[in-house]
């Protein structure tokens, strides 16, 4: 199953190296990161890269396509590449993912026009103007899209859908090695049970 994962400058990090955890550990997974160039691709903040090994012309039809947002996602909604790429590879996929705004691109691609889809809760009545129908749920998944909710909801996304693509078994041990077993010291991951002082001061994080 070969799963790609564009960059793009100021992508988050745990979009994309959450799933890519929960896939890299799951036998006969492939992924492989990558760009309109190979070489490092800068995060949002500035400190940590990614290496792009490949380029969209040497994926032009993966199994599985898997888009981070970020707070760079507004410039790769301009990013005609990588657009055309997903275009261009989406009609061979057995699933098309995204990971917060990530689903902004597949959007901005067409990919999600008359379908129910998510993203970070800040941005998601934003999906509405991109033809797509907000759905504030963690992981929705529409025919063979599949998207999440912000950053960290990208690893429940990956087992998600790795039990779809394989079986609940191959989720669970899967689960299991990464030991992901969240108990949050705070209830406050949602804007349904963080107070109104939190989720503003949450907004001046990331806007």
């Amino acid at each position: 199953m070969r799963v790609a994962i564009p960059l793009y400058p100021r992508f988050t990090a745990l979009d994309a190296v959450g799933p890519y955890t929960v896939l890299a550990f799951a036998p006969g997974f492939d992924v492989t990161f990558i760009a309109e160039t190979p070489g490092p691709v800068v995060d949002d903040q500035g400190s940590l890269s990614i290496t792009a090994t490949a380029t969209y012309t040497d994926l032009p039809a993966p199994d599985i396509i898997l888009v981070p947002g970020g707070p760079g996602t507004l410039e790769a909604m301009s990013d005609h590449p990588l657009l055309n790429w997903l275009k261009q590879a989406d009609p061979h996929t057995r699933w098309t993912t995204s990971v917060c705004s990530g689903s902004y691109l597949l959007a901005t691609a067409g990919l999600l026009t008359g379908r129910k889809a998510t993203t970070h809760w800040a941005l998601l009545d934003g999906l509405t103007n991109l033809g797509a129908t907000p759905v504030a749920d963690r992981v929705v998944i529409d025919g063979k899209y599949v998207t999440a909710a912000g950053v960290s909801s990208g690893i429940d996304m990956a087992l998600t859908l790795l039990a779809e693509a394989t079986d609940i078994p191959t989720a669970e041990s899967v689960q299991l090695a990464m030991e992901y077993d969240p108990q949050p010291p705070f209830q406050a991951g949602s804007p349904k049970t963080a107070s109104p002082e939190v989720r503003e001061r949450a907004l001046d994080l990331i806007v």
